[in-house]
């Protein structure tokens, strides 16, 4: 074992043990649990808490591990030594934290940070980004934007094939397609805007945008991102200190767990739209709509909650109800049997499909036949992280067995004026000075034209 990971404190040790445990990582003796099982005669794994075992303990079940994830548990305590030492001094000297770092910390305080932030950067391809010294990040208030669009592939995963990053004055650092380097099972070009055409001849490859991104991220800079955990996946980079868009702000009309998308948050805080209905999404119009947003927080505070704007939905969408988390091996015809009605099935599921389970909309007539429909579907109502309506239903199936899945309006159940928008709202910032090209409809000099 490594000497970083043998001198490290108890309550380093006690974290890493912790990281396998939400991860269900698993050494020569098994997990956490079972390594207790079988070398604790008198306790067992009755006592498993980390924190109740010795340092020894903690450190024999970590040698239970291969050498390569011993040297990612070392990589794992130098990271802590550093962050233990950034908060420390934050707890010290309060007042000469930027604002900027205490966004950061707003950020590792919502409720689902520890979850959504919790990498598997142990896996193959992932870089873990080192913190750095307290001296770069006691001041820091350089910050990046970094907006990512993904590909589904073939395998089931999702792969990287463009990213942008633009600095504080929206001027663009990087604007690349990448290469995902395996086979494509659907461009999602409706979303991301990327086609197969568009790739071709592309060169640049996930390391190499992993590449850039640590020389951008050395010296203490802060990224920020809309639900930036996604983005840092596809990435697979594991950085922590960021600015995620969808934790600093707080909603009066969403569930305290939900978090408004970047196209309503942008509504109601900038007072425009980042695009239209069924418009792609644009990666760098994006990654700006991120910045401003931490520019309006930074300006003007918002520390009252705030009306999120209703995401438009179009007539026809209201016609329909989305089926979610449907078990693959049910036909999806079989749906039916559970709403009033004359529904029919949307033919379109293939692109839904996410491992062992699919989703597919349900068609009516008329919205007042969604609304019957769904009003007595007999199921628990809750509501989704969007503040969408669904329920949770049960379907028996003609063998006996019972399938369970979730159906959802596609309509938002608070809708808000435009007079009801947040009053407080920042002028947008304007982007690097344009040049002669710019002024024929290109882009900006540093972006790559794609």
């Amino acid at each position: 074992m490594g000497k970083r990971l043998a001198g490290a404190e108890k309550e380093v040790l006690v974290e890493i043990v912790r990281f396998t445990q939400r991860n269900g990582l698993k050494g020569a003796e098994g997990g956490w649990k079972d390594f207790l099982a079988r070398n604790d005669k008198k306790f067992g794994a009755s006592v498993c808490d980390p924190r109740k075992r010795s340092k020894d303990v903690l450190l024999a079940f970590l040698r239970t591990f291969s050498k390569d994830f011993q040297k990612y548990f070392s990589k794992l305590v130098r990271r802590q030594k550093e962050r233990s030492a950034i908060e420390q001094y934050m707890k010290k000297f309060p007042d000469k934290i930027s604002p900027e770092m205490k966004l950061v910390q707003l950020t590792a305080q919502h409720p689902a940070y520890r979850k959504n932030y919790n990498f598997p950067s142990y896996q193959e391809g992932w870089k873990v980004m080192r913190e750095g010294e307290v001296t770069n990040f006691m001041n820091s208030k350089t910050m990046l934007a970094v907006d990512c669009e993904m590909v589904l592939c073939h395998d089931g995963t999702e792969a990287l094939v463009r990213v942008c990053v633009v600095d504080s004055n929206l001027e663009v650092k990087l604007d690349e397609l990448v290469n995902p380097l395996k086979a494509v099972a659907d461009y999602r070009t409706n979303i991301t805007g990327v086609s197969k055409k568009d790739l071709k001849g592309v060169t640049c490859s996930l390391v190499d945008v992993q590449k850039s991104l640590k020389k951008m991220l050395s010296k203490g800079k802060i990224l920020i991102g809309h639900s930036l955990s996604k983005d840092l996946h596809a990435l697979k980079v594991d950085y922590a200190w960021v600015i995620d868009t969808a934790y600093i702000f707080k909603y009066a009309n969403l569930l305290a767990t939900a978090s408004a998308s970047l196209n309503s948050l942008s509504k109601s805080v900038l007072g425009y739209a980042v695009r239209e209905e069924g418009e792609p999404h644009n990666c760098l119009k994006d990654a700006e709509t991120a910045m401003n947003l931490v520019i309006a927080k930074l300006k003007h505070g918002f520390n009252d909650p705030i009306e999120v704007a209703e995401k438009s939905v179009p007539e026809s969408d209201m016609m329909k109800l989305l089926a979610h988390r449907i078990p693959v091996y049910l036909p999806c015809q079989e749906l039916l049997k559970i709403f009033s009605g004359n529904p029919s099935i949307e033919e379109k599921i293939d692109s839904r499909t996410r491992g062992d389970y699919y989703s597919t909309c349900i068609l009516f007539g008329d919205i007042d036949e969604v609304e019957k429909a769904f009003e007595e579907l007999d199921g628990q109502e809750t509501k989704d992280s969007s503040g969408r309506l669904q329920k949770h239903v049960l379907l028996k199936r003609d063998n006996g067995d019972v399938a369970n899945f979730y159906v959802r309006k596609m309509a938002y159940g608070c809708r808000l004026n435009e007079s009801e928008f947040s009053k407080k709202r920042l002028p947008l910032v304007e982007a690097a000075t344009p040049t002669e090209k710019d002024n024929d409809g290109n882009e900006p000099k540093k972006a790559k034209n794609w």
